[in-house]
């Protein structure tokens, strides 16, 4: 871009002082405006800035720069400002897109300017990073915008500023205050939980009753409303806020909020009318039993919502008895509903007809489901069988992957994730060794890369040393940004490849450290140190975007250095006696290193200032590197700044994220915990011991006034992972009816064995005995299936393993596991299989042994009519492809199984 458009320019006429950039190559760059070097921005010609920036477009254009450096952002701020532009005249401040973000002259502004720019700063929370500058930016000009003035007085004006403002000053706030500036904050985004707490209950303060109008109002406030506020409105007034403008904003309250208006609804009895009006998320909330009292479904109404399992295979199964297959598929998610048995029936023009829909909507589908598809598209027509489909088919099949083949069989498997093809990367190693084979065993250049897609993160770390050029790991760099799970091996590889294509980090510029990206965690410490020098800014904004592709503790310890030895502010020593001498966090520090926060030492937590602490608490309670002492530390800080634990409100508890796992049994019933929100905020961390998970459920029966008899479905789903903390009298006397409209719920938990066995038998209170239960059931109830005993799990007709959850799969006690059959074990699906535990393994006989490699390799089933609504699944074996050998290991018996189509 840049040679085209230097040739409108006399290139010769150019020198140091001159830049080639014009108004006219600012408008054709756009957002690629943010490569331009530094050195060259600062030479534009001020009257090409000042027609730039007079274009009527410009301002869009720059509202697309959400990847520009402070230091760049600055830059063509300088250059506007002195191309004539007034930067406090507000039409100017309206024309500067996300430069707004980025302005730092503020002194001596007005306090209107100063409004006028925090309006337009509300879009800064699409900068991709640099939130740290903007929230410094907006604590100056919010001091300038309530200058002479209350908070009460100038919130409506303060738009997103509003964020900045701590939980403190928010509870000062009057409720007519928050009512007259509530079109302001219900656009606001990026609130803390404890802030739309309060901000909420003023403005339901103010209004004294709950409506459908006022929730409409609240916008995005309505996730701070209570769930027993919820409950308690009008039924009809429910079914208004679910059909109204308010709808949008469902989809964003906690799954407490949304089991409370569920069962409200539910009780009323006007459940069927207001079915077909739940959308997206919060239909997932529905329970299979409330499903089941229902009719009248049609595909239309199911097409915008978004379902379990459960909910699939139960409407999949409903609506076939009224409309086609192919009418079905194409009705949003209901595709996780379709089973085996009707895959297997459908006839070969319906089949490849409709094979565009599962195609499309493959991330729905589960592996068992994918299996299926494999093995009837090879059925009818293995000569076009899509090529990613031969991964889901037993090993021996990727032998058809001849020459002609190889291109389209990589680019599709590099289009889609390895592991819904291949649970548990169980033929990994087969698969790259083909992926190499038809590669020529060498990645040469980008069109191999592009190629290569996602397969790229799964390459073998011998393959990426000595068979991938310098050409093609410049492009490659871009796609191993987005690996899940690299080993270290390969990480190491890939720093070898970075340093010989781009040298020594000591000269690496300011792009070149942006492509490296999170792989900056791989360097030594030195060469950390050197770019963290240069570059503060950028490693910064880098360590807290590292995800997956390591823990980059290494990055996050230099930029902690980085940042706190800049200022290594002591003032706290001032008034602090026992702080002499401790450097103390501050809050643009605290905003800035966000993970890297873990570095702070248990002293320098301890000498935090009061304000410093209140307004980051909400930060410092998502960090997931402290320690218990760090926690501790915290929590007394706490105390110091709120005061006694009972005088603690609902929304202190809920800024404290994980501080508050370092609150003992013996502090926790001093807290008020009657609410169910403050409940469901605790029962989100799942590192509670037991005494202290039991502590905070006899503190909500004791501050709510209730027993376990008469906790609701919304109850129970609050409570989370503290009902594993229930003995078994308690769990039997849980209404069934709440049970089942939370079972969802329940089953996502990991309770002890003992714990699941009393779930299972008030799931049967719900569902019926074991010996009745389908495949919709089994999905819906998840880990609860753990607490089958060994003659139930037997008895399990062989068909309905496949819909187990794989998260219940894994906490079946290894000694109940092995009472499974290997005809059961064979018909797991690889889902599951892939999910069977070490200790589950060291308990199989030869024979089961054997099955779980088949079911693990997607062995052949055939699928004749289901029992009890679930996919019949029938094992047998079709033949290889021509000059496939029998599998080896599997004896005589297997083999002839194998070439005579026999059943298993």
């Amino acid at each position: 871009m840049k040679q085209m458009l230097q040739k409108s320019h006399n290139t010769s006429e150019l020198n140091e002082s001159t830049s080639w950039v014009s108004a006219e190559s600012l408008w054709i760059l756009g957002r690629y405006m943010v490569h331009l070097p530094l050195e060259e921005i600062l030479k534009i010609n001020l009257n090409e800035i000042r027609l730039f920036l007079s274009y009527d477009n410009a301002t869009k254009q720059l509202d697309t720069v959400y990847d520009i450096t402070p230091e760049l952002a600055q830059a063509f701020l300088e250059r506007i400002n002195s191309s004539g532009f007034d930067m406090r005249n507000t039409s100017t401040i309206y024309r500067l897109g996300l430069l707004v973000c980025f302005c730092d002259d503020v002194e001596q502004m007005d306090a209107a300017v100063a409004r006028a720019l925090l309006h337009q700063m509300m879009k800064c929370n699409q900068l991709r990073g640099f939130q740290a500058e903007v929230q410094k930016l907006r604590s100056q000009l919010l001091k300038i915008a309530t200058q002479n003035q209350t908070l009460n007085d100038v919130l409506g004006a303060l738009s997103g500023a509003v964020v900045g403002v701590t939980s403190s000053q928010l509870e000062s706030l009057s409720p007519e205050a928050v009512h007259n500036a509530i079109a302001t904050l219900n656009q606001v985004s990026g609130w803390a939980k404890s802030q739309v707490m309060i901000l909420s209950s003023k403005y339901l303060s103010y209004e004294k009753v709950l409506s459908s109008y006022n929730v409409s109002q609240m916008g995005t406030l309505v996730a701070g409303v209570s769930t027993q506020a919820f409950y308690s409105m009008n039924p009809k007034e429910l079914s208004q806020m679910i059909r109204g403008t308010a709808s949008q904003y469902l989809s964003d309250l906690s799954p407490v909020q949304q089991q409370g208006i569920l069962r409200k609804i539910t009780a009323s009895g006007d459940f069927s009318s207001s079915v077909k009006d739940i959308q997206g998320a919060f239909f997932r909330e529905i329970s299979l039993s409330d499903l089941w009292k229902q009719t009248g479904y049609n595909s239309s109404m199911i097409k915008v919502k978004e379902l379990r399992s459960s909910q699939a295979l139960y409407l999949y199964e409903s609506l076939s008895k009224e409309s086609s297959p192919v009418d079905l598929l194409s009705t949003g998610q209901l595709v996780k509903g379709v089973t085996c048995q009707l895959i297997e029936s459908m006839g070969t023009e319906m089949f490849l007809s409709s094979f565009k829909f599962f195609e499309n909507n493959l991330q729905l589908l589960s592996p068992y489901q994918i299996n299926c598809l494999a093995w009837k598209f090879w059925e009818v027509s293995n000569a076009s069988i899509p090529p990613f489909l031969l991964m889901a088919l037993p090993s021996e099949y990727l032998e058809y992957v001849s020459d002609p083949l190889c291109v389209p069989f990589i680019e599709s498997l590099g289009k889609t994730e390895l592991d819904l093809l291949n649970p548990g990367l169980y033929k990994e190693n087969t698969v790259l060794q083909k992926v190499q084979e038809c590669l020529n065993n060498s990645i040469t250049d980008e069109y191999d890369v592009d190629l290569l897609g996602n397969l790229i993160c799964h390459l073998p770390p011998a393959f990426l040393h000595g068979r991938m050029s310098l050409r093609a790991m410049a492009t490659a760099l871009g796609q191993f940004k987005l690996c899940q799970h690299l080993s270290h091996e390969q990480k190491t590889e890939i720093k070898y490849k970075l340093l010989e294509l781009y040298g020594s980090p000591n000269n690496w510029t300011a792009e070149t450290t942006l492509d490296v990206g999170p792989f900056l965690s791989l360097l030594s410490k030195g060469e950390l140190n050197v770019l963290a020098e240069k570059y503060p800014d950028i490693i910064l904004q880098i360590a807290k975007t590292t995800g997956p592709i390591s823990s980059a503790e290494e990055l996050l310890s230099t930029v902690f250095e980085s940042v706190a030895n800049a200022t290594a502010n002591t003032d706290s020593s001032l008034t602090r006696p026992d702080c002499l001498g401790t450097r103390v966090p501050s809050s643009e520090e605290i905003i800035k290193l966000e993970e890297a926060n873990m570095f702070w030492s248990v002293q320098e937590l301890r000498c935090m200032d009061t304000g410093t602490f209140d307004k980051n608490v909400d930060l410092l309670g998502t960090v997931s590197g402290f320690n218990r002492s760090q926690l501790i530390a915290l929590k007394e800080r706490a105390k110091q700044v709120w005061g006694s634990l009972q005088h603690w409100k609902g929304y202190h508890i809920a800024s404290l994220g994980r501080i508050a796992l370092a609150l003992t049994e013996r502090e926790i019933p001093e807290l008020d915990l009657h609410s169910i929100d403050t409940i469901s905020v605790l029962s989100q961390q799942t590192e509670w011991t037991p005494t202290q998970a039991r502590a905070i459920l006899q503190g909500f029966l004791r501050d709510s006034g209730q027993t376990i008899s008469t906790l609701k479905s919304f109850d129970l789903v609050g409570l989370g992972a503290t009902l594993c903390a229930l003995n078994s009298t308690e769990i039997l006397s849980i209404r069934a009816a709440e049970f089942s409209a939370a079972v969802a719920r329940v089953g996502l938990l990991f309770c002890s064995t003992s714990v699941l066995r009393q779930f299972k038998k008030m799931t049967e209170s719900v569902f019926g005995t074991t010996t009745s239960w389908n495949g919709s059931v089994l999905q819906e109830i998840g880990t609860i299936a753990g607490g089958l005993s060994e003659d139930e799990l037997k008895a399990f007709d062989k068909n309905l393993m496949p819909y187990f959850q794989p998260r219940a799969i894994r906490v079946i006690p290894p000694e109940i596991f092995q009472a499974l059959s290997p005809e059961q074990i064979a018909n797991l699906g690889p889902g599951n299989a892939a999910m069977v535990t070490r200790l589950q393994r060291e308990l199989l006989s030869a024979a089961q042994l054997q099955s779980l490699q088949l079911a693990l390799d997607g062995a052949r089933t055939s699928t004749p009519e289901a029992p009890n609504g679930a996919s019949t699944t029938q094992e047998v074996q079709t033949p290889a492809p021509s000059g496939v050998p029998c599998l080896s290991g599997f004896g005589i018996c297997l083999c002839a199984v194998f070439m005579l189509h026999l059943p298993f």
